[in-house]
């Protein structure tokens, strides 16, 4: 029998009236409990991993009634109930604020502001029954009314958190559960457009004021993408605990496991499919957990399991290819070996510094591993790394997650080769390498060289690499007929790129870079060694054991902005 899992639905409450299938995380709600040493929990995942969800669960959990919904019988079956009273006996008994900040994407100041106080609005109206009581004296029911009617000004907007917690505990005489979602997108959204130090103070104010010293709060959980620098949010908090992907700590709950992604392959009629749907949707590393990512899956095993780029999709991914875009010479040649499949090398900070984006390689990559565009190779730092590192900061092997990510990246790489000649001619340009014509290969290769300079520098320390990038970057387009491999064994060495087609009656390609340094080496030397190169070494070897018989061996030079070429065509 297959499932259909809830798309998108981000309230505990629908889906279990609805009767829809999913995935029981509700043990979160145990660990947080259980977790009675520290006062405010900070989570951070990427987007669309069951943030938002997790924290409509726990809030339902704890308060007897939301949105005019009685909560009890929510929970019966669950494995959180199967507990027993131990943890049963804290359903329903909290006050509970919970705000959502995912919508918050504002491009101004003002218009950011005004969400803000809608959203406080929101809060204080699901808990305006306060105002029928006697707990609040006149001048802070005129303040209620405020709040209400969005009359806020600065000070009320920084002190309204607290000011609702202090209310609701006189109120109910318990202490406040204060949940905050997606604490960080207007913060990212400030930083895209231009008010990031603006917004930075006001989140610090109402986050101080609410969770710094505040006797009226019972525990905080707060969830979010990045973990902003202390410094700039949660400075003189000294309460926080902080999770990020390093943490084995919830690592469970944020995403499916391998005994999770088991059950619901079974449960689809899908096993027949689970090495495909590994390789793209697997792969992020929590901890010592490995998760697959909730929102694909779900979208994959929804539509029987269509392959199809469902995550990255949900996102402009602008920042990325922005920061990518602009990055120096290293950050492209780090891209280069990311597009080789192979790890890059490189240190990693768990407090994102947003003003660093553009000067910190650091900063950027730190910003794509905690974003879900990268993961790290392993959790295990050497005895040398471990004295290297800061309290947060520390050097790590990064690759993409999966196949769905790694296909973002050719697809940036392609767009900006692309750009300059038109998807036209640059399929016509992909063709005429399948088609074996070298030297109208070579002639738009150099044209394509030229016009792309500024994006590809290849004037750096490492310029092989760059033109190997390039190169590889420009085969992208060709993976729906060829299978593009790079630095792979084959024969007695490892060949910079090959080009396997899919029909093995076509022609297969195997490619050889060299770099000149120095203008007086003539570059058709230069590439008739990179051709001696694939020949000595017998690199076609993997094409001839795929019973290939047609096989186009290609030697590239390069120097700068011009390229030569050498070939040598194998009929069997």
């Amino acid at each position: 029998m297959s499932i259909q899992l809830p798309i998108g639905y981000d309230d505990f409450a629908a889906i279990i009236d609805n009767k829809l299938d999913f995935v029981d995380k509700t043990l979160f709600i145990q660990e947080i409990l259980d977790e009675i040493i520290t006062q405010v929990i900070l989570i951070t995942r990427p987007r669309r991993f069951g943030k938002t969800l997790n924290l409509s669960m726990l809030h339902y959990f704890l308060t007897a009634e939301t949105y005019g919904c009685k909560t009890k019988g929510l929970f019966d079956g669950l494995k959180i109930a199967a507990l027993g009273e131990q943890y049963m006996q804290h359903q329903g008994k909290y006050p509970v604020i919970f705000m959502t900040l995912k919508d918050a994407k504002d491009h101004s100041l003002e218009a950011a502001t005004e969400n803000l106080c809608e959203l406080i609005r929101c809060a204080y109206q699901e808990h305006s029954y306060v105002l029928n009581g006697d707990t609040l004296n006149q001048e802070e029911k005129s303040l209620y009314h405020r709040m209400l009617s969005r009359q806020i000004s600065s000070a009320d907007l920084q002190r309204s958190l607290r000011n609702l917690c202090e209310y609701l505990s006189r109120h109910t005489g318990q202490k406040v559960w204060l949940l905050i979602d997606e604490y960080d997108t207007p913060i990212q959204s400030a930083y895209l457009h231009g008010y990031y130090q603006e917004m930075v103070s006001i989140i610090r104010g109402m986050f101080g004021a609410a969770l710094k010293t505040n006797p009226y709060l019972k525990k905080s959980v707060i969830t979010g993408i990045l973990r902003v620098a202390k410094e700039s949010l949660f400075s003189g908090l000294n309460n926080l605990k902080v999770y990020t992907l390093f943490n084995s700590k919830y690592s469970q709950y944020f995403g499916f496991t391998e005994q999770e992604m088991t059950d619901l392959l079974t449960q689809s009629n899908l096993t027949d499919q689970a090495n495909t749907i590994r390789h793209w949707y697997n792969g992020y590393l929590v901890g010592d957990t490995v998760i697959y990512n909730p929102w694909s899956i779900a979208n994959c095993l929804n539509e029987n399991g269509l392959i199809r780029p469902y995550w990255v999709n949900t996102s402009s991914n602008d920042l990325i290819r922005h920061l990518l875009a602009k990055g120096d010479e290293e950050l492209k040649e780090d891209l280069s070996v990311i597009l080789s499949h192979q790890p890059i090398t490189a240190w990693i900070d768990e407090s994102t510094v947003f003003g660093n984006l553009e000067k910190d390689n650091s900063a950027f990559w730190s910003l794509l591993l905690f974003s879900g565009y990268l993961k790290t190779a392993s959790n295990e730092m050497s005895d040398t790394e471990l004295k290297m590192q800061s309290n947060t900061a520390f050097k790590t092997q990064l690759v993409p997650p999966n196949h769905e990510v790694y296909a973002l990246y050719r697809s940036i790489i392609r767009s900006w080769l692309e750009y300059p000649m038109g998807p036209t001619r640059y399929e016509s340009f992909l063709n005429t390498l399948t088609c074996g014509d070298v030297q109208r290969f070579t002639e738009r290769l150099e044209d394509c060289l030229q016009n792309t300079f500024s994006i590809f520098d290849v004037t750096g320390r490492h310029p092989e690499k760059f033109y190997h990038g390039f190169v590889l970057g420009l085969m992208v387009a060709l993976e729906s007929t060829h299978e593009v491999q790079s630095n792979k064994e084959s024969g007695h060495g490892r060949y910079d790129v090959m080009l396997i087609p899919k029909d093995h009656s076509k022609l297969g390609i195997v490619l050889e870079f060299k770099t000149v340094t120095d203008a007086n080496v003539p570059l058709p030397q230069a590439a008739e060694e990179a051709l001696q190169q694939i020949i000595a070494r017998n690199y076609a070897q993997t094409l001839h054991s795929k019973g290939i018989q047609n096989i186009l061996q290609l030697g590239l030079a390069f120097y700068h902005k011009t390229v030569a070429a050498a070939s040598a065509v194998t009929k069997d």
